[in-house]
């Protein structure tokens, strides 16, 4: 599982995520929603070992993330699915990943057949729109076959097919038991794929909630989710 303690990232005068503590377990898809400059990103970047917390810690599978070995094969994450050279092919890109974790690459062959990429993966990346590259990014976080996904709005750019098979994707893999985390800002697509929510505002925790829990209380998702955040939209923060 994922486990966040006390979490807090401070940037000068701005804190950006403020002793958040909660806990991500395996076999549920969890939700992590909050308005925009809510500290989401900022907090799945110190989960992943991306910047130092300024104090607190968040472990996964009971260590800090730089500590695991082979990471690709115990966690899976996309954070930015432009982060690539745009002058690799897909399937290299894929591969290059694959070798740094001493995974083979009929691995590579597979997880470009599931995200629908096979009859593009000598293309160049840098043709690709928002969409492919988004599949290219799910495809990379699949390759170890993790028991952690840790997705950042894995939706964004697909078509309609496309957020269909994410969303199966993700509920499949919490039905094999894994750990699945999603930032998203999409509230209707959230209620249909989340077990469980964690919504947070300016870097602190709200709600840590079963989606029942919420729904049951709220006509819609939408409304419960609007009625937390009331009164703690603020720009100025960091995502």
């Amino acid at each position: 599982m994922i486990e966040v303690s006390g979490l807090t990232k401070r940037y000068g005068p701005a804190t950006a995520v403020d002793d958040l503590s909660f806990q991500v377990r395996p076999g549920l898809v969890t939700g992590f929603l909050g308005p925009n400059g809510a500290g989401k990103t900022t907090t799945l970047r110190l989960i992943l070992g991306l910047e130092p917390p300024s104090a607190g810690r968040a472990l996964v599978h009971g260590r800090p993330y730089p500590e695991l070995r082979d990471p690709l094969l115990r966690v899976g994450a996309l954070l930015d699915a432009g982060a690539v050279q745009g002058d690799r092919s897909a399937r290299d890109h894929l591969r290059w990943l694959a070798a740094s974790n001493g995974i083979g690459p009929r691995r590579v062959a597979e997880v470009l057949e599931l995200s629908g990429l096979t009859g593009v993966a000598r293309r160049r990346v840098g043709r690709f729109s928002l969409g492919m590259r988004q599949r290219l990014g799910i495809a990379a976080a699949l390759l170890g076959d993790p028991e952690v996904l840790v997705f950042d709005e894995p939706v964004n750019g697909l078509d309609p097919e496309g957020v269909r098979w994410i969303r199966d994707l993700l509920r499949a893999r919490a039905t094999e038991g894994r750990t699945v985390l999603v930032s998203s800002h999409l509230i209707s697509e959230m209620a249909l794929t989340a077990d469980h929510l964690i919504v947070v505002a300016r870097g602190r925790l709200l709600a840590d909630t079963p989606l029942a829990g919420l729904t049951a209380r709220f006509p819609t998702l939408e409304d419960a989710y609007l009625s937390l955040t009331s009164g703690h939209v603020d720009y100025r923060g960091v995502a």
